[in-house]
């Protein structure tokens, strides 16, 4: 089944919740009886959501996802060579902390040695020094439109889909390759604010993103800003200027880029994120606000339906008080936040309606189990199931979903039934409901009781 087709689940009513108890089984035979189950907030570091800072090991904010760059140079060895230690160190390190990853590759990064592989740079690729960002010609910009280059970046995207498409330690990728910091723009030098115009040709880029899209089909990518060349491609975006360049109705604030390439809905089937403005990372959560120059935070993020942004000062530093808490409800209003509405049992099927109370959906295919635990607390049964939680939409009516289940052979007495979503990453941080019988360790949601006789 493919991508556009599993994340067309929507449903477009309103939702309502009410307090309510666990399931209690009815017989197999007749029509089961629903029960609704009581809500509660779910955990601010619920997995591919919320706040998340650079790569490290941090106790001052909750989250489950961690960030990096890496230059090109540190894989790329050779016009098809690759070395892709640098890589797997950062991927095992985060996903030892029980994280999932997000980063770019770059080639160009302000202030820091040039990302360029080294093989280019020998066979004399044009390059250009640059004093802007505090960069002073440490980093140099490359000529994009060379033929060695584009083939290069060609080879390598596919390389790296090859090899780390559906991996479960990436959370996400963000395309990066091209501009300073890897954010597609080599402002000021863009044939406007400065005569030379250092960006690839549109033929180059659409080179670029129709590789990314062709080598990346389980692993979700974003992209730095909406337009013509990637509008109708199974591509999200990320606001690298968050709540600070982002509202309408400035034509390069990122919500007008959605609106003027017919992309507002997008978030719908594919992730939105970005990075918190620097500036703003701290005094945002002031009350007043204390920053000089801001947007509403809110606002931001339901016109964008943003699931994640990065947002370092949450961490280090770090906040305390209420200036901490304003911040953890900042991050958990990021992305979706799922919950069981209710549950029918009987002793031959599980039914439940799972609603969505967040802002975006939960873009990827995990898949759901269930399971039987007897009176002692131990899980005596497990079934698969095909239910899966992509694409259900926030503030949309209730997806019902059902499965057999066989009790056979288990010894007479009463179950409790319970199910979770299983995050692929062994040891990662688990998927959790917004139900007050949502385990906050395992991830398992209670959902009732069933009779074997």
């Amino acid at each position: 089944m493919s991508r556009a087709l599993r994340l067309a689940v929507a449903v477009t009513a309103a939702l309502t919740l009410a307090a309510g108890t666990p399931a209690a089984a009815h017989p197999a035979t007749g029509s089961p009886q629903w029960t609704t189950l009581a809500h509660a907030p779910a955990p601010a570091d619920n997995p591919l959501k919320g706040f998340m800072p650079y790569a490290g090991d941090y106790a001052t904010f909750p989250y489950s996802m961690e960030w990096f760059y890496l230059p090109l140079r540190d894989v790329m060895t050779g016009p098809r060579q690759f070395r892709w230690d640098a890589l797997e160190r950062q991927l095992d390190a985060i996903a030892g902390r029980g994280h999932q990853a997000v980063f770019r590759f770059y080639l160009d990064y302000p202030g820091k040695p040039t990302g360029i592989p080294q093989y280019l740079l020998d066979q004399g690729l044009l390059t250009r020094d640059y004093p802007d960002f505090g960069n002073n010609g440490v980093s140099v910009a490359p000529d994009y439109n060379d033929p060695r280059l584009v083939s290069a970046l060609e080879n390598f995207i596919t390389a790296f889909g090859r090899r780390y498409d559906g991996d479960p330690r990436i959370g996400f990728v963000t395309l990066g390759l091209i501009g300073f910091w890897g954010e597609w723009h080599t402002w000021p030098y863009d044939g406007w604010t400065q005569p030379e115009n250092w960006m690839p040709t549109t033929e180059v880029l659409t080179k670029v993103l129709s590789r990314y899209e062709a080598a990346f089909d389980r692993t979700r990518l974003l992209a730095r800003y909406p337009s013509a060349e990637n509008k109708d491609l199974n591509i999200g975006y990320h606001d690298d200027s968050f709540a600070f360049e982002t509202l309408p109705p400035t034509s390069w604030h990122f919500v007008q880029r959605l609106i003027d390439n017919g992309v507002t809905e997008k978030w719908r089937r594919e992730p939105i994120g970005g990075e918190l403005r620097p500036e703003i990372q701290s005094c945002l959560w002031d009350a007043p606000v204390g920053c000089a120059q801001y947007e509403d935070y809110a606002e931001s993020v339901a016109q964008t339906h943003a699931s994640w942004l990065l947002n370092q000062a949450a961490f280090d530093p770090g906040f305390t008080g209420a200036k901490y808490d304003r911040a953890v409800a900042a991050s958990r209003a990021l992305g979706y936040e799922l919950t069981v509405t209710s549950a029918a049992l009987t002793r031959d099927r599980v039914s439940v309606r799972v609603g969505n109370l967040g802002t975006a959906p939960f873009y990827y295919d995990w898949r759901t189990e269930l399971a039987a635990v007897d009176g002692k607390g131990r899980v005596v049964r497990r079934w698969g199931t095909p239910w899966t939680m992509t694409g259900i939409q926030p503030g949309a009516d209730a997806t019902q979903l059902s499965a057999r289940i066989d009790t056979r052979g288990l010894r007479d007495g009463r179950y409790t039934i319970v199910m979770r979503v299983a995050n692929p990453l062994p040891g990662g941080v688990p998927l959790r409901f917004a139900n007050t019988g949502q385990d906050s360790g395992t991830g398992w949601l209670t959902l009732g009781t069933v009779s074997v006789r």
